[in-house]
């Protein structure tokens, strides 16, 4: 068992992703395989075993700079193509603290900047019947 440790050890997250798909999918290399073809997607297992390394350079990211560091710099990038107002649904709805959220829905929020000659005073208008 060490031995298999220490090699599941050195692929890092993929690794522990990779006991997880095998504990869930009973242990069978057929259930693992089919696994691995789903989280590929269209790509297939080849996809699968992309998506494994693409973890890892998340990871290593994510271990490096922080979590709320990269999370803050996506969702900036993402709000120059996208719908802030989504963005910060998409927020709300993330399985993280409420802290996090707060510090990236600040991150996201605009600077509303009204200019007078934009803005029409309000009318009222009065309906007489005769």
């Amino acid at each position: 068992m060490d031995e298999i440790v220490k090699k599941l050890a050195g692929l890092g997250l993929p690794g522990v992703i990779l006991v997880i798909l095998t504990v869930a999918s009973g242990g069978s290399s057929a259930a693992v395989a089919a696994a691995l073809t789903a989280l590929g997607g269209p790509f297939g297992i080849v996809g699968g075993i992309a998506i494994l390394g693409l973890i890892t350079v998340v990871g290593d990211t994510v271990a490096g700079y922080g979590i709320e560091a990269v999370l803050k710099a996506v969702y900036k990038e993402r709000s120059k193509t996208e719908s802030v107002r989504f963005l910060l649904k998409e927020i709300k709805d993330l399985p993280i603290s409420e802290e996090l959220k707060l510090k990236l829905k600040n991150e996201l929020n605009p600077e509303v900047i009204i200019e007078t000659d934009e803005v029409q005073p309000t009318r009222i208008i009065e309906i007489v019947e005769e």
